[in-house]
């Protein structure tokens, strides 16, 4: 009677058969990524490799897809060494992927043209958003290895166009797994102390593995968050890398970049110089030119003769006195006529003038003014008012009409 297998069994002995076929270890497989997904949360790569005649399921878990320096994606042909094995719970046959690169284009050239493609779009190469390097510059900021001939180079131009120009030094891996991380954190660091005005990011010629550092996106982003205008020159003339895109100045050597960012102290003493001559020249032009206008002023109107203004008030002075005076005689004389016409009407109502016309006033010994003899008693004492003078009169008679 032949065997009979559980599945779980089967599954494991296709599983081992597998394994001791050493030519499904560690072997290369040439394909098609499709059905591609990148499993956010554990970070592991599922896909499918395919060609025109059949497909292979594959896996590429964190450790081994965190090496990998390009973007997969569905249609892009690629190269993937790995192990075949079976997968136990689901009993299908799967890649697991050790290792990934494009087929027929390298890795690295590819992950190049991804990220600049990238950072493209997003606008970090506009021209637009590049800062303008000062021309006069009071401090230079240096991102580079400090044992390097870069920084030897940068000192010698700085020192020969303008020695007394300060520069301040960032140091930073150039090359390797960490020089990325470290570029950025100087570049972050020079921007946070605000000590220079201008920053110099590079490195000396070399293969493009020896360059990756600045074509990685945390270097390209550091340098376009820069609130400092930053020069690259990375490599020599012919290497172009993702710092020299986003940057807002290329350099095609370090050496080249220290002549565009330092000014020659000799020129600039002879721009002051000129510059001072011409302010000289400029003041006593204008000086000349005030003196004149001064002469011009000063032999015309009140400054040639200072005492014309006063006797110009002072013939105001007089015209203005005579026409007061004249003005105050009118007014007198208009009051003195309305004041004597007033008095002639008060003459012609004054007792006065009637006493002297022959009448007299006759009052009691209270002095009330008498109308009528019935206000008076015989023998009583009155007053008379002439025109000239009193009398005392004592009545004897009274006649009442």
């Amino acid at each position: 009677m032949p065997k009979i297998w559980s599945v779980s069994e089967l599954v494991g002995q296709i599983g081992q058969v597998l394994q001791e076929q050493k030519d499904f270890q560690n072997c290369w497989i040439s394909g098609e990524l499709s059905n591609f997904k990148n499993h956010r949360a554990s970070g592991h790569w599922y896909f499918t490799l395919k060609d025109e005649f059949s497909s292979l399921k594959a896996v590429m878990f964190k450790s081994r897809s965190e090496r990998v320096r390009f973007a997969p994606s569905d249609g892009l042909k690629v190269l993937v060494r790995g192990n075949l094995r079976i997968y136990d719970r689901e009993g299908t046959v799967q890649f697991y992927v050790e290792e990934m690169e494009p087929s027929g284009l390298g890795q690295l050239y590819l992950a190049f043209e991804q990220l600049k493609k990238k950072l493209a779009a997003e606008g970090l190469f506009d021209p637009a958003r590049k800062k303008k390097i000062p021309a006069y510059p009071r401090s230079i900021g240096i991102v580079t290895s400090p044992t390097g001939a870069v920084i030897r180079d940068i000192i010698n131009v700085m020192g020969r166009r303008h020695p007394k120009l300060s520069w301040v030094l960032a140091p930073a891996a150039v090359q390797g797994e960490l020089a990325p991380q470290e570029i950025a954190q100087a570049i972050d660091r020079l921007n946070r102390s605000e000590a220079v005005d201008v920053i110099i990011i590079g490195r000396g010629g070399g293969s493009l593995e020896e360059l990756w550092a600045f074509n990685t996106e945390i270097v390209a982003r550091s340098i376009a968050a820069s609130r400092i205008p930053i020069i690259s020159a990375v490599g020599h003339e012919t290497d172009v890398t993702i710092s020299d895109y986003v940057a807002d100045l290329r350099a095609p050597t370090p050496s080249a970049a220290a002549e565009l960012a330092v000014p020659i102290l000799v020129d600039l003493q002879l721009q002051v110089e000129q510059l001072r001559t011409r302010l000289k020249n400029g003041l006593e032009a204008q000086i000349e030119r005030k003196r004149q206008q001064l002469a011009g002023i000063a032999n015309k109107g009140p400054l040639k003769d200072p005492f014309w203004r006063i006797d110009q008030n002072r013939q105001r002075l007089d015209s203005l006195h005579m026409r007061l005076q004249e003005g105050m005689t009118r007014f007198v004389n208009d009051k003195n006529g309305i004041l004597n016409l007033l008095a002639a009407k008060l003459d012609l109502l004054s007792p006065l003038a009637i006493l002297g016309r022959g009448y007299s006033l006759a009052y009691n010994e209270e002095g009330k003014l008498l109308r009528s003899a019935a206000n008076v008693e015989l023998l009583e004492q009155i007053r008379v008012q002439l025109s000239e003078g009193r009398l005392v009169c004592k009545v004897t008679e009274k006649e009442i009409e």
